[in-house]
């Protein structure tokens, strides 16, 4: 009886037991941040040289894809989901450009700049790259509901697409200063027909709800810019 009862009423056990999954669990997350570290540093040096850059952070992606893969998605997507939205924004940027704007958000950008994607193949201007698009350049699995593994979600897409809008406001008004008074009538088309597409949306997810809301203020931005150069008769009316 005394043997029985030499522990107390509580297994000491049981707490190694989660003391040990506590440092498991540890252990991936830092196994994920060291690699989400290596993919910021990429994401930020995307300016200074695009294509390098981009293959760096396909093969940075595809390592943390790897990782990831082996672990419940949920319970760690927290720790990335930010970085691959600045991925999906930054990976692409003709080199005129980048020196209009330091921080355009280009893998959907490059789509309607008509930026190259790699081995000489280069995209039409004025589009917008697919979700799917995205996920063929990163090499990612797209919106997976089969299966349990990283992937592209369609709220970092859409979230990706929200920081556009917000860069391309401010990309209208630098390319006023830089003498550029085409870009912003065609920046203000493209815009409003992304405007158009989110109203088409129910959005369910609070947070990307919320930062949608902000788009019809960009909008205004642009068209307060398209105005002022028509006032001026910079273009035509």
């Amino acid at each position: 009886m005394a043997e029985s009862t030499s522990f107390g009423m509580v297994n000491p056990a049981i707490f190694e037991h989660l003391q040990a999954k506590i440092d498991e669990d540890a252990q991936v997350r830092e196994e994920l941040r060291n690699i989400l570290q290596i993919l910021e540093r990429q994401v930020q040096n995307t300016i200074q040289d695009a294509e390098g850059s981009l293959s760096e952070q396909v093969e940075t992606i595809s390592k943390l894809a790897a990782v990831a893969s082996r672990y419940p998605y949920y319970k760690y997507n927290g720790m990335w989901t930010r970085d691959i939205q600045n991925a999906v924004g930054t990976s692409y940027l003709p080199d005129e450009d980048a020196a209009d704007s330091e921080q355009c958000f280009a893998v959907v950008l490059c789509g309607w700049l008509g930026g190259s994607i790699g081995e000489g193949r280069g995209l039409q201007p004025g589009r917008l790259l697919t979700i799917e698009e995205v996920g063929q350049i990163l090499d990612v699995p797209v919106n997976l509901k089969e299966r349990d593994a990283f992937h592209l979600t369609i709220e970092e897409y859409l979230q990706s697409l929200i920081s556009l809008i917000e860069e391309l406001a401010r990309l209208a008004v630098n390319s006023v200063t830089l003498g550029d008074y085409h870009r912003p009538l065609q920046i203000s088309r493209f815009v409003k027909d992304l405007h158009a597409g989110f109203q088409i949306l129910n959005l369910k997810n609070d947070s990307l709800r919320r930062r949608s809301d902000s788009i019809k203020y960009n909008v205004k931005k642009i068209e307060d810019v398209v105005y002022d150069l028509s006032l001026r008769d910079l273009v035509p009316r």
